[in-house]
């Protein structure tokens, strides 16, 4: 009992209370889901700014909220913040590190509306053409019409993305910005990885799945968006001599 108590009084608080908050969203979900049919993330999930369910508050609900199919998405998650974050919140202090987290979030949902809005175009015209047995050029008039609107808001509404990963990868970032040389094992990399090139490598294979398209459904430019987002905080924060002088961990 004691060293339960022990490891959990361990944890920084916001990186405490962001584990709890995630956790019980995430299971507040599932049980109005089961019992009231009710699916949350149809409020606090965030939308294409299109469509007529978007909401701005979804710029910040929506990392609180993962999916609920399985266990997966936020426990891996929540086991990357708990293992990172706590390091980055005792390094930053509570605020700035509520202020970065939540700026990594916010900078990972403008991203994915910016990808959204590239590419609803090329995503909607050629299913619906298909669909209806129209040309590309019929439905670009329907659409110009807005004789379609219902559809195109139909359509809006199910780009939806949910889960913390975009603020998770700006605490990475920050732990390869603040250790780059710290050494880690990565499975299943038998040797030693320094932080600096894990950080790379996630942003690389990021870049690329975006890119290529594989595993479209996750969030990967959402992910890059929570990283550019940390990187330009850090970089400020350093030249203004908040980290260490300028100095600190590296």
């Amino acid at each position: 009992m004691n060293n339960r108590g022990s490891f959990w009084s361990s944890i920084p608080p916001v990186t405490k209370h962001l584990l709890i908050i995630n956790f019980l969203l995430w299971l507040a979900t599932i049980v109005m889901q089961r019992t009231m049919t009710i699916n949350i993330q149809d409020w606090l999930g965030l939308h294409f700014w299109r469509g007529s369910d978007f909401n701005p508050a979804q710029l910040l609900t929506y990392m609180f909220m993962h999916d609920t199919s399985g266990i997966a998405h936020v426990f891996f998650n929540m086991f990357s913040l708990w293992m990172f974050g706590r390091i980055i919140e005792q390094v930053l202090g509570a605020k700035r590190y509520l202020f970065y987290y939540i700026s990594c979030g916010l900078g990972a949902a403008l991203v994915q509306e910016i990808t959204w809005e590239f590419a609803w175009h090329s995503m909607f015209v050629p299913s619906f053409a298909q669909l209806n047995s129209l040309s590309i050029d019929q439905v670009q008039q329907l659409i110009a019409s807005g004789r379609i609107d219902q559809y195109l808001d139909s359509f809006y509404n199910s780009m939806v993305t949910v889960g913390a990963s975009g603020a998770v990868f700006g605490i990475l970032l920050a732990f390869g910005f603040l250790f780059p040389n710290m050494s880690m094992y990565i499975i299943p990399f038998p040797f030693p990885i320094k932080a600096k090139w894990m950080v790379l490598g996630y942003g690389v294979v990021e870049l690329f799945f975006g890119v290529s398209g594989v595993m479209d459904s996750v969030a990967h430019f959402a992910h890059l968006g929570g990283m550019i987002f940390g990187i330009i905080i850090l970089l400020y924060w350093k030249r203004s001599g908040a980290l260490g002088g300028g100095h600190g961990y590296y």
